[in-house]
């Protein structure tokens, strides 16, 4: 096995660790396995131990001595004081955010809204936009899908109805440029929609900044809030009037309480709720939205960087003779902070490091993605991390394991 360069050794990620501005939140979180290296934070994030407290106390007390009661007290503004906080994440006003339901829904509450607002007919999104987005539009209207950003830019004109987009790519981690795609959508009359769901929490983003118009996003991957924890909606403030949620739900009703037949829509962001919300699932996230804005975006993304740089310089002096390849963007400020690596066994690479105590993902047909979640994730895990990939890869570890999946990933 080869030695790697003293300059990428282990010495170097044991001196970024004590450099690090944000190694104290480290200890924030629930490490159950000592020896397990945790880099799947770009699908579901650690749990928080305040999370983990918060969550006790709301089913100790909030619900098991509080019961119904619970309702007046706190409940009933979660949606909204959640929604607060992720604004100051994403860069929106106050007012702007909610957090309900799942991603899934949230985009189709909007895009059924967005389509009637011109009623245009024509959908452009790109080919790499998480499948669950594209199940959602391709029954919204007429969806085009474009290989390339330059080719849906070349496609946008008079037709075009919205606009959505994953920020930053699920497989290849590109992010995407939001300012010149939202700024050319609107020289056409188009809505654009952005999942910022690969994003939030790991980067500042500045919805209002650049004029989005709509946004979705899930709170389990970087903001930690759980598996299957609520998704947020963002609406810009000037839009919200002209938008209709096509899911009318009690929750969404000017008077919730007033029980009346007839539906009138709340005028605030909360027409976007439709049902009762996940009270339990919202008591974990809290903490953990809390220490990310403590943490701060503008460190995060820098130590969110730092990490990516770390692997992709030790892929490429280790990893490539193997017939490792990088899929991620070469250039920091297009890369979003998972590093997704291409090899034609990625499958069984990834089942030999889970069984060697390291946890990356996969993504079809041959994608090892390495998550880096900056508020917890250490250069020595890095590095050990890469240092396992390549003992499995030069003793051909990973021969034994099957070459399709059969399991969630």
């Amino acid at each position: 096995m080869s030695t790697p360069k003293p300059s990428l050794g282990r010495a170097l990620a044991e001196a970024a660790d004590k450099a690090d501005e944000l190694a104290k939140f480290r200890n924030e979180f629930v490490f159950g396995e000592e020896n397990i290296i945790y880099l799947d934070g770009n699908s579901l994030g650690r749990l928080t131990k305040k999370g983990q407290q918060k969550l006790l106390r709301s089913i100790d007390e909030e619900w098991g001595t509080g019961l119904i009661r619970g309702w007046g007290h706190d409940w009933l503004l979660l949606g909204r004081r959640l929604g607060d906080k992720i604004a100051q994440i994403i860069g929106a006003k106050a007012n702007e955010v909610l957090v309900s339901d799942s991603t899934s829904i949230n985009l189709f509450k909007l895009i059924s809204a967005a389509m009637k607002v011109h009623n245009r007919k024509v959908i452009l999104t790109l080919a790499d936009n998480f499948p669950s987005d594209l199940y959602i539009l391709e029954n919204a209207g007429e969806l085009r899908i474009m290989k390339t950003v330059e080719q849906l830019l070349e496609n946008l004109n008079e037709d075009t109805g919205v606009v959505s987009l994953t920020h930053t790519c699920y497989k290849t981690g590109q992010v995407f440029d939001m300012h010149l795609i939202t700024e050319a959508a609107h020289k056409v009359g188009a809505l654009v929609i952005w999942d910022l769901s690969h994003s939030a929490g790991v980067m500042p983003l500045q919805v209002d900044k650049h004029f989005v118009d709509m946004a979705v996003g899930c709170t389990y991957k970087y903001m930690n809030g759980g598996p299957g924890s609520p998704a947020f909606i963002f609406v810009r403030e000037e839009l919200l009037p002209h938008l209709e949620n096509p899911i009318r739900g009690w929750f969404g009703h000017a008077d919730p309480f007033s029980f009346n037949p007839e539906y009138k829509p709340a005028e605030t962001i909360e027409k976007f709720l439709t049902g009762t919300p996940p009270v339990l699932s919202m008591a974990a996230l809290e903490p953990a939205l809390d220490m990310i804005l403590e943490a701060g975006l503008d460190r995060l993304r820098k130590k969110s960087f730092l990490l990516t740089e770390y692997v992709i310089a030790l892929v490429q002096e280790r990893l490539v003779k193997y017939g490792v390849e990088i899929a991620s963007p070469a250039e920091g400020g297009k890369r979003g902070s998972h590093v997704a690596l291409m090899h034609p066994e990625a499958w069984k690479l990834t089942q030999a490091l889970i069984k060697h105590g390291v946890i990356p993902d996969f993504r079809e047909p041959n994608i090892l993605r390495i998550g880096l979640a900056p508020i917890y994730t250490s250069f020595v895990e890095v590095f050990d991390a890469i240092t396992m990939l390549e003992t499995i890869l030069a003793e051909n570890l990973h021969a034994k394991f099957p070459a399709t999946r059969q399991s969630v990933s």
